[in-house]
């Protein structure tokens, strides 16, 4: 049973139903709720405070908190409050297509930002009071140290920056993971701050679990639930061809004596293309890998059972039910190779720095120049969000980005004249990868980009657009003295207003 979980004996006493905890939230509250990608997350509180706002909704009473996560959660949390029009306030990234659509029909205010970010802005009170922290947690010590579940995220920041804290103990998660934390809370604020002690991407600083204050406590609920635990798509030709690439390009540089024959510290972000990547290492000419990551998916959990990665760092676990099982079966044998930090720790910039991380993330879109999307569809409507992408691009050794060349059945480019939204500047990307080729843009000024990505990246059915549009803008900017970026201003956007108009980027 979950109380067994709660070996402080004093804390069993604050056991109680998830309707009645949530009778501590109020209207106009602001909430830190753990969840990191679907891991993590509370399964009861939600639904229970989603109630509640219908319940005040139908009496005619306003009812609605802001809530600041770790990252995404799952549809019985995003999803139920954003349904029942519990939320005004969210961040700092989302997957829920409810919560989505508040946030695009304007009726939730959406802040989108680094995750690295999002601790200190707590600690420093740019979000304001936070009344309560509502954690997820796979025990609570004799001690009254708290262990976090398969994701932590702002975890530690939100009960340390919180007024009062309730607790939901869920025992479908494995005792095993007590142990495979490292909670390191000593980030400080400027002008104090010292360095964070990791050189190495497995070493260990802190402690397996986070001492709580038993008076901040409020309420602790029971359940047994699991994560979401969304099934990957199988690989299909598209993300295979686009993993071949980046492994033939990893396998050029360590040829080229530019990356050790175990390659640097691995990070991977969220999605099937991303994952498909990590599968393809399995057969790849490279051992003993490691991963400093934000989020541990499939590919990267089959690497290391397979022996080919050695350890791996993370904030959270995010598996779908087979790779599950597989963890769960093996938490003996993981227990000494998968650590788990607060996010302020494993998207931090200095250490990502330090370690030389290989960034590899998805995208909506870049343009010819190497401009990034990887928010927003059509330039308005917000997507998920930027997550870490920005942490690793920003000051990895390698900043790759990966998406098939096309979408929504050949109808959207990946690679246009310009990105209709910025998220990662051309100053920072390094690298992007179609199932079409690759483009290096290392050492290369924005023309020279512009060949590399149209003539390696980009679709036949868009190609000929593309160097239409970039011979015609150079001719242009030649007359106004602006041939370092060639634009049509313009047609810059052109294609984007052309599908929105006609459903097609491509002119028929």
């Amino acid at each position: 049973m979950s109380i067994d979980r709660i070996r402080h004996a004093g804390l069993r006493e604050k056991v109680m139903s998830a309707d009645k905890a949530a009778q501590f939230i109020q209207n106009g509250m602001m909430l830190a709720i753990t969840g990191f990608t679907g891991a993590g997350y509370p399964k009861a509180l939600p639904t229970a405070i989603a109630n509640k706002a219908k319940d005040a909704h139908g009496k005619g009473e306003k009812f609605s908190v802001g809530m600041v996560t770790g990252a995404s959660t799952a549809p019985e949390c995003d999803g139920v409050l954003a349904e029942a029009k519990a939320l005004h306030f969210r961040s700092p990234f989302q997957s829920d297509p409810i919560l989505r659509n508040g946030i695009n029909a304007g009726e939730i205010a959406y802040q989108d930002m680094h995750l690295s970010h999002v601790e200190q802005h707590m600690r420093q009170g740019f979000y304001g009071k936070f009344d309560i922290a509502i954690v997820e947690a796979a025990a609570i010590t004799e001690n009254g140290e708290l262990i976090f579940a398969m994701g932590i995220g702002h975890g530690v920041e939100a009960i340390k920056n919180a007024d009062k804290i309730i607790i939901e103990i869920n025992d479908a998660l494995s005792a095993g993971l007590e142990g495979m934390h490292d909670i390191y809370d000593e980030v400080g604020l400027p002008p104090h701050r010292k360095p964070i002690p990791i050189v190495g991407a497995f070493d260990r600083i802190g402690t397996a679990g986070l001492a709580i204050d038993p008076d901040k406590v409020l309420a602790i609920v029971l359940t047994s639930a699991g994560d979401r635990n969304s099934k990957f798509a199988e690989p299909d030709d598209v993300s295979k061809r686009i993993a071949a690439q980046v492994i033939d390009f990893l396998d050029h540089e360590v040829k080229a004596g530019r990356l050790p024959k175990s390659l640097l510290p691995l990070q991977s972000g969220v999605g099937n293309v991303a994952n498909a990547v990590m599968a393809g290492l399995l057969d790849a000419p490279f051992d003993d890998l490691e991963g400093y990551t934000e989020v541990l998916q499939d590919g990267m959990l089959d690497l290391i059972l397979a022996k080919k990665m050695k350890t791996a760092s993370a904030t959270a676990l995010s598996f779908s039910p087979d790779a599950l099982a597989r963890f769960n079966e093996n938490i003996e044998f993981l227990k000494d190779k998968i650590v788990l930090r607060p996010m302020e720790v494993s998207n931090n910039p200095e250490i990502i720095r330090r370690l030389g991380v290989i960034g590899m993330n998805s995208m909506i879109e870049a343009d010819i120049y190497g401009n990034i999307n990887s928010t927003h569809i059509m330039g308005t409507r917000m997507m998920n969000g930027i997550g870490g992408s920005g942490d690793f691009t920003r000051n990895g050794f390698f900043s790759i980005y990966v998406s098939p060349s096309t979408a929504k059945g050949g109808a959207i480019s990946a690679i246009v004249p310009m990105v209709s939204h910025h998220d990662h500047t051309e100053h920072d990307v390094m690298f992007i990868v179609t199932e079409q080729g690759m483009a290096d843009l290392r050492g290369k000024s924005p023309k020279q980009r512009a060949k590399v990505i149209i003539d390696n990246c980009s679709h036949p059915d868009y190609r000929d657009m593309l160097r239409d549009y970039y011979d015609r803008a150079f001719v242009a900017s030649q007359k106004t003295g602006g041939v370092h970026t060639p634009h049509l201003l313009l047609e810059a956007l052109s294609w984007h207003q052309r599908f929105v108009e006609t459903g097609d980027m491509r002119i028929k």
